[in-house]
């Protein structure tokens, strides 16, 4: 049996690298990997750490191919607000406007409904999406790698997950080990004093160019109740913060963006398609500019906000969608 190393204090990169291997392959027990990555979300993982344990994960993942210039919009988890699914809607908007997207994501593990729920709700078969995730990439722009499918080895930690009930070190793992190896990412984490941590951890991953951001209420997405906290690299030069009137949009409560279960979420993402406007519009509005941003699409927050209303508006996000769902 496996050993792991103590938590309580930080590793070294070969003492993380090598315990997060060990978990991945299935070697310590159960016990012992809850009480390990409980233990140490207690006292914040590092940067090195995070580094060391994606490196691990990427190394046991099924790849895919990507296009040039493809990006990933994806937040951490573990946020509990509960709110409405931002990245997944961002990464339709974006998609729709020629940018092409790999968007990774999972079933909730500790909110009420995560990406692959919403979009299993909305009508796409997450088996065959996954079968067919690089044709759909480079034929419709988009594609969705459910991480049951892509990532074998964390069958036997999800239920580990499930069982501790509240964010680990695996929340921020999913969004840096994308199965298509894509370079360009914005990535919303939960916790607004970890966003130096997180975006040291992706320097160290070999990003291209990216953005890391929460927002101050604790959300893992750029927030419009308020000031996000933002840290950038590779040409993305948007300062340590913004709020929702910088990019021309106004503010609203966090419970004009609040979910449900995947049903009540796939609802409300087709009512924004349909053109409903409101807080989640302007979620979506928002978190698509820093999107845009990050693929080199948009020359600031508002000719981003202004290209993501088109893509609601000319109907072009909603028509991606249900080619989407229909995809064979």
């Amino acid at each position: 049996m496996t050993i792991l190393p103590n938590p309580t204090k930080p590793l070294s990169e070969d003492d993380a690298y090598q315990a997060f291997a060990d978990m991945l392959d299935g070697k310590p027990s159960e016990e012992e990997i809850e009480h390990f990555l409980t233990t140490m979300t207690e006292r914040d993982e590092t940067a090195i750490e995070i580094a060391a344990a994606a490196t691990a994960m990427r190394e046991r993942l099924i790849a895919i191919n990507a296009p040039p210039g493809a990006i990933d919009v994806c937040g951490t988890g573990g946020d509990g607000q509960h709110t409405l699914n931002v990245s997944t809607a961002v990464s339709i908007l974006v998609a729709s406007l020629g940018v092409p997207v790999a968007k990774h994501g999972n079933r909730a593990a500790s909110s009420k409904a995560g990406a692959s729920d919403t979009l299993e709700a909305l009508g796409i078969d997450l088996d065959h999406a996954g079968k067919v995730a690089e044709r759909s990439l480079a034929d419709l722009g988009i594609c969705f790698l459910h991480a049951a499918n892509h990532h074998p080895a964390m069958g036997r930690i999800t239920p580990i997950r499930k069982r501790i009930g509240k964010r680990t070190i695996f929340n921020l793992m999913g969004p840096i080990s994308n199965p298509a190896g894509v370079k360009r990412q914005l990535i919303g984490i939960a916790r607004p004093d970890y966003v130096t941590v997180y975006w040291a951890a992706l320097r160290q991953l070999g990003a291209e160019c990216a953005m890391v951001v929460s927002g101050e209420e604790g959300l893992d997405e750029l927030s419009i109740s308020g000031p996000s906290r933002i840290r950038s690299f590779g040409g993305v030069d948007v300062g340590d913060s913004v709020t929702p009137d910088i990019a021309g949009l106004a503010e609203y409560p966090i419970e004009a963006i609040r979910g449900g279960d995947p049903e009540f979420n796939a609802a409300a993402l087709r009512r924004l398609l349909d053109g409903e406007d409101g807080g989640y519009r302007s979620a979506v509005l928002l978190n698509t500019a820093g999107a845009l941003l990050v693929a080199g699409q948009a020359g600031g927050w508002e000719h981003g906000v202004a290209k993501a209303a088109t893509a609601i508006d000319d109907g072009a996000a909603k028509d991606l969608l249900d080619r989407w769902i229909a995809y064979r």
